[in-house]
Parts: C-alpha cells; sequence; structure tokens
C-alpha cells in the first residue's frame, strides 16, 4: 500500500479516526505523516498505563520500606529491588530467595495474599487439594479440642489420617 498523500513511498502509519459514527482511514509514509504531526502521535509515545510503571510506584510508596542505600542485590545477576520496579521483572531464579521478605508486601498490596490461590496444574492439581482440605480440617480439629467437642475431634482426626495415606 503506498502513502495516500504522495503516491510514492511505502504507508507506514496507519491513522483511523472516528468521528461521529464515521470511521475515516489515512495511510501515510513517515515523511508525509511528519507534515501531518497533528494528526500523529509522537515517536516517543508511551501507552498511559504499563506494568513496569506500575510496580515501579508501588515500590516508592512510603508504605512500602526501602532503604536506598542498603538496597540489597542478587548475588547470581547483580539485579536490585529498585531495578526490579523499573523493569518490572527479575533477572534470575535468584531474585526471589534474595528479595522474597521485602516482596512481602509488595505481593500482599498487588494481589491481597502471599499465597498462590490460582489454577493449578491437573497432574500436581490432585495431590494440592488433599494438602489444602487436610489444612481445613486441622483448623476444624483445633477448634473442636477448644470446644472440647471430642467425638468430632476424633472424627476429624481419622479423617485426616486418611486423608494423608492417600497422598503417601
Amino acid at each position: 500500500m503506498f502513502c495516500q498523500e504522495c503516491q510514492k513511498r511505502p504507508a507506514t502509519v496507519h491513522l483511523t479516526r472516528i468521528v461521529n459514527n464515521v470511521k475515516s482511514e489515512l495511510h501515510l509514509c513517515s515523511e508525509c505523516a511528519q507534515h501531518h504531526q497533528e494528526l500523529v502521535l509522537p515517536i516517543d509515545f508511551e501507552p498511559s498505563f504499563s506494568i513496569h510503571k506500575f510496580l515501579a510506584g508501588i515500590l516508592d510508596e512510603p508504605s512500602f520500606h526501602m532503604e536506598p542505600v542498603a538496597s540489597p542485590k542478587c548475588p547470581n545477576c547483580g539485579l536490585s529491588l529498585s531495578q526490579f520496579g523499573e523493569i518490572g521483572r527479575f533477572g534470575c531464579s535468584q531474585c526471589y530467595r534474595t528479595f522474597g521478605e521485602g516482596l512481602e508486601p509488595l505481593l500482599r498490596r498487588v494481589q491481597g495474599t502471599t499465597q498462590h490461590t490460582g489454577k493449578v496444574p491437573k497432574r500436581a492439581g490432585g495431590k494440592l487439594g488433599v494438602k489444602r482440605e487436610i489444612e481445613k480440617l486441622t483448623v476444624r480439629l483445633r477448634q473442636a479440642v477448644r470446644e472440647e467437642a471430642y467425638e468430632k475431634a476424633a472424627e476429624l482426626r481419622d479423617k485426616i489420617r486418611s486423608m494423608e495415606q492417600q497422598i503417601q
């Protein structure tokens, strides 16, 4: 497709404008697009939302206590916590161990918890589901013992034991 203005060079800038439910398209080469600067976004245009800016904003919050001078660095890749805030991703798997404690407040603010509760792969899902059920039953068992409901506690204990045997 050639430029609609000069008809000489290939169109590299494609503009779509919708005004009063009427759609119009304009296909321009880069040189002609420079002449229509009011129609074209600046070359250095950056979307208002990016995950990098989001994470950097959270890391810079006063509630996230981080000393810029004593910021730890990953011994494997050399990434610092402030660099993580700028680029939005870790440099290696060692970063998770290095920044573990510093990430906990961040994860709580972004996700509401530090424990994964989303989808689980089917292969690992069976055992994980049973382990979660055992945790719930253990809480109920402690509650039953506190309330001195020993028959209920014995039932829960037996159920927990049978589920633990299932896992093994």
